[in-house]
């Protein structure tokens, strides 16, 4: 398997775009906590399953802009933030897994789906981990996001696990899918 080119985070339509920030405007948080409100009100969302509040859900988001192994992606539909996904590297003291990162907690709010935005976050993502040399991203979600797993496994993801007590929403234990992909071949390695 070759290494695959990278794919644009941006559409053919100019109001619709995919970018890493690495700091807030207010009107972008603001947004921002809108658009999580809605998806955890939706069923899904950061592992929320009622917002937190808007003190809570401000840090939060100012606190991943502050921790080295993460890099936050944003979704904008008519210049407004609507989505998110975070892009986790491995601690450096975990040489054994230092060829995977993570794709976390991505979503685009119910008032904004239909438009491509979630496969351009789950792109977006991947051209940024081949350009920082990962050969693999991981990535998990509840069995009740059919969207999202319908979503990865037209894109490649493989689903290698299930957890069956990964989450509990309302009283009700939920079953959680594990899914990879292989971003590029490794060194050595034949090809699938």
């Amino acid at each position: 398997m070759a290494d695959a080119p990278p794919l644009p985070s941006r559409s053919t339509d100019p109001e619709l775009f995919v970018e890493r920030i690495e700091t807030f405007s207010d009107h972008d948080l603001h947004a921002l906590c809108e658009a999580t409100d809605a998806a955890i009100l939706d069923g899904g969302g950061f592992g929320w399953v009622n917002p937190p509040g808007r003190r809570v859900l401000e840090s939060y988001l100012k606190g991943v802009l502050l921790v080295p192994e993460r890099e936050l992606f944003v979704a904008r539909l008519n210049g407004n933030v609507v989505g998110s996904a975070h892009l986790v590297r491995p601690p450096r003291n975990n040489e054994a897994q230092a060829f995977a990162a993570q794709l976390m907690h991505a979503f685009t709010a119910p008032y904004a789906r239909g438009h491509g935005l979630a496969r351009m976050l789950t792109l977006g993502v991947e051209e940024r981990a081949r350009e920082l040399g990962y050969h693999v991203l991981n990535l998990d979600v509840r069995e009740t996001q059919e969207a999202a797993i319908r979503l990865y496994e037209s894109l490649g993801y493989v689903r290698w696990g299930i957890n069956p007590d990964y989450a509990q929403v309302r009283g009700k234990i939920i079953r959680g899918f594990y899914y990879s992909k292989r971003l590029r071949q490794r060194r050595g390695q034949a090809p699938d």
